[in-house]
């Protein structure tokens, strides 16, 4: 590579926020080692990424592309079409921005992108964040030069000579959480004497566990117990109606918590969707967790994920179709055995990985060439 010329990266994925957060962090782990990188974003048009990736200080192309439609076969028409225009317009963005590498980071909107890069024989580095490989990357897989995952037994889903294990990387390394414990509970309205049960359904929420709140709440008013719930944005206002009246002095409510650190500080025990991003995040905190894989999401990868975590005991993972009869009694279980909290902790830390982002951005200099 011409001494006189940046490395040019560009890192391509998202669709979910899931994929988003990975993606900037590896992309900040890139400027700490090169400040003169020249990094650009490929997402898909209208998506969250067109949002925070500028707020992060990147510059980002959206291509039209869009997911399958599971359930609606005629609706994949306009599908194929969008993907068609994407592949096209990936091939041109590649011609013109000359990039040293390319990363994918999972998410269909990386499909085009990566699979013109792997035509064009342009080394390409993926990073699949879930214990069960998706379709997109195991495709792109057969070009890649690295693939870097998060979970052992990979092998069965890429060769495993191009395999690195390097964990996925998190919004915050979240050190030092029980120092923050007295000021989160503060800020959240919780009081020092009884424990946290902190209940999380993602950014915009998840109906199933947000009804069998509902359902339970005369449970979780009784219980030797406080109660930390991000409801999502979409059912925040319905739920605060629902419960506006009662006695709720054991029960905090939030349609979106942006301090994460403060909520894992305050938190006991948490329940969690299992999404990947999300449970290397949970790995770091090394709380007891429960874990409540989405049935929505593509091949049932959530449920993987939350199985990886409970076959070596570091979880407790219970069925969504489940969770109106079981969760609340599950939670108040947990809080009372102390032992197996700490088993729990103790499991799940020790699957955690650290500067996964850094681990991943020297991969991608080297790469890129000096």
């Amino acid at each position: 590579m011409d001494p006189q010329r940046h490395r040019k990266i560009i890192i391509s994925g998202g669709g979910t926020g899931g994929h988003i957060f990975p993606a900037i962090s590896i992309a900040n782990a890139v400027r700490e080692k090169d400040h003169s990188a020249e990094i650009l974003f490929v997402g898909a048009e209208g998506k969250l990424e067109m949002e925070k990736v500028p707020a992060a200080g990147y510059r980002i192309i959206g291509l039209p592309v869009s997911g399958i439609k599971r359930k609606s076969l005629s609706g994949n028409f306009s599908v194929f079409l969008r993907l068609m225009r994407s592949l096209r317009k990936s091939k041109k963005i590649l011609k013109e921005f000359k990039p040293d590498v390319v990363v994918g980071v999972g998410g269909y909107a990386s499909g085009p992108l990566l699979r013109q890069a792997g035509k064009m024989k342009i080394p390409m580095l993926i990073q699949e964040q879930n214990s069960y490989a998706g379709i997109t990357n195991r495709l792109l897989a057969r070009k890649a030069s690295v693939i870097c995952v998060a979970y052992d037994g990979m092998e069965k889903y890429f060769p495993a000579g191009r395999i690195v294990k390097t964990g996925n990387p998190v919004r915050q390394d979240f050190e030092n959480l029980e120092r923050l414990k007295p000021e989160a509970l503060s800020l959240f309205g919780l009081s020092a004497g009884l424990p946290v049960v902190l209940i999380l359904g993602g950014s915009l929420g998840a109906g199933s566990i947000n009804s069998c709140l509902l359902e339970n709440i005369g449970l979780m008013k009784v219980s030797e117990c406080q109660w930390l719930w991000q409801t999502g944005k979409l059912y925040y206002e319905k739920i605060s109606e629902s419960l506006s009246g009662s006695d709720t002095r054991k029960i905090s409510v939030h349609g979106f918590i942006d301090r994460m650190d403060m909520a894992f500080a305050a938190a006991d025990i948490i329940v969690s969707r299992a999404g990947a991003g999300t449970i290397s995040e949970l790995c770091l905190v090394g709380k007891p967790v429960i874990l409540i894989p989405s049935p929505n999401v593509a091949e049932d990868h959530q449920t993987k994920n939350a199985m990886a975590l409970a076959g070596r005991n570091a979880a407790l993972v219970i069925p969504d179709k489940e969770i109106s009869e079981l969760l609340v009694p599950e939670a108040l279980k947990l809080v009372a055995d102390r032992e197996r909290r700490e088993s729990f902790a103790r499991n799940i830390s020790a699957m955690a990985e650290r500067n996964a982002d850094r681990r991943i951005a020297e991969m991608v200099i080297k790469l890129a060439g000096k």
